[in-house]
């Protein structure tokens, strides 16, 4: 079933190439029969990155637990190519998993390639539109999300400098930065924000803690103490600098950072989190498949439909609830717009 819709995510409630799918990728449970359950192909990082995969991966779990669906989950590295991407996707489709789906942007070539060569399996891309019949494409509004944590930055600054890290200077991490940079300028239109890059054009952006931590650094050393990084694991490293700065704050993207084991010990200096649901997304198609009724086309997760928002986890924005609030009922009345690309 062919759709082109925009889904209310009011539920809120990833054989021997290079795969190594690791320690921080590969998970398996398969069974026997035509369908064995959900393929999912993490990009750079892995389910552990605290972010963007982890949050498609609770998509998977969630799946697994309501639906009794089994599950293999497999790793990208830095520096792929397309035949790698390829392979991997191939690999699930042959093993009988429906649906595939590919986490990231960079699965978009190869998700519309592979999934011609498989028209009875289901696909699914993340952060991409990719052409195909049978292919369900979950985009996100970012930059509408990330206008909320500008709003948040720009009240919650005492210094009136407030940065943000991009993993890799493309259009999608942009819109990141345009809504924040918006965010924060229609807050509170003399507080200074300095947008930076880890990587121009390299995706190792998602996958470098240490790039991170030493931008993040520079950034403080320069009184900037709200930080904004949309970067995937490379955001640890991030936190882990703002954390050792008193005062200083970090607002997390795609999972509630606050809620991360792995960031547990930094939590106290994470703000909010720009929550992506991506958890949602995989959910929806993989219930669509197993009911015998698949999502296909592009379908938009949107900040009305809960398909972004702001976490509240630590009560460290409570205060500032009511500003915020208006600011996402201004945006979904229409009366704020908000820049997918940032200006100049």
């Amino acid at each position: 079933m062919r759709r082109v819709t925009k889904i209310a995510a009011a539920s809120i409630a990833s054989a021997a190439l290079a795969f190594t799918a690791t320690a921080c990728g590969e998970s398996s449970t398969e069974s026997g029969g035509q369908d064995k359950g959900v393929g999912l192909a993490f990009d750079v990082g892995g389910r552990d990155d605290h972010s963007f995969n982890e949050s498609a991966a609770r998509g998977v779990d969630k799946a697994k637990k309501e639906l009794g669906v089994d599950a293999k989950m497999m790793t990208a590295k830095n520096n792929e190519t397309e035949a790698d991407r390829e392979q991997r996707l191939s690999q699930l489709a042959e093993a009988g998993y429906n649906p595939v789906i590919g986490v990231g942007f960079n699965y978009e070539k190869s998700i519309t390639k592979v999934a011609k060569d498989f028209p009875d399996t289901t696909f699914g891309v993340v952060d991409a539109v990719a052409k195909g019949k049978n292919i369900d494409s979950m985009v996100f509004s970012e930059h509408e999300g990330s206008y909320l944590a500008g709003v948040a930055a720009a009240l919650k600054t005492k210094t009136d400098k407030v940065g943000f890290i991009g993993g890799t200077q493309n259009a999608l991490i942009r819109k990141f930065e345009a809504g924040f940079i918006q965010g924060v300028k229609e807050t509170k239109k003399d507080v200074k924000v300095v947008p930076e890059y880890l990587y121009p054009n390299n995706d190792k952006g998602f996958n470098d803690p240490a790039a991170a931590k030493a931008k993040a650094k520079g950034m403080l050393d320069r009184d900037i103490d709200v930080i904004y990084t949309a970067a995937g694991q490379s955001g640890a490293g991030s936190v882990e600098s703002i954390a050792k700065k008193k005062g200083a704050w970090a607002i997390g993207v795609d999972s509630d950072q606050y809620l991360q084991p792995g960031l547990a010990q930094y939590k106290e200096s994470i703000l909010t989190s720009m929550m992506k649901n991506v958890d949602v997304a995989v959910f929806d198609l993989i219930k669509s498949v197993e009911e015998g009724k698949p999502l296909t086309g592009t379908n938009a997760y949107l900040l009305k439909d809960g398909g972004v928002r702001l976490a509240k986890s630590g009560g460290n924005i409570d205060d500032i609830m009511p500003q915020i609030e208006e600011a996402k009922e201004k945006i979904i009345s229409g009366e704020i717009k908000v820049d997918e690309q940032p200006k100049g």
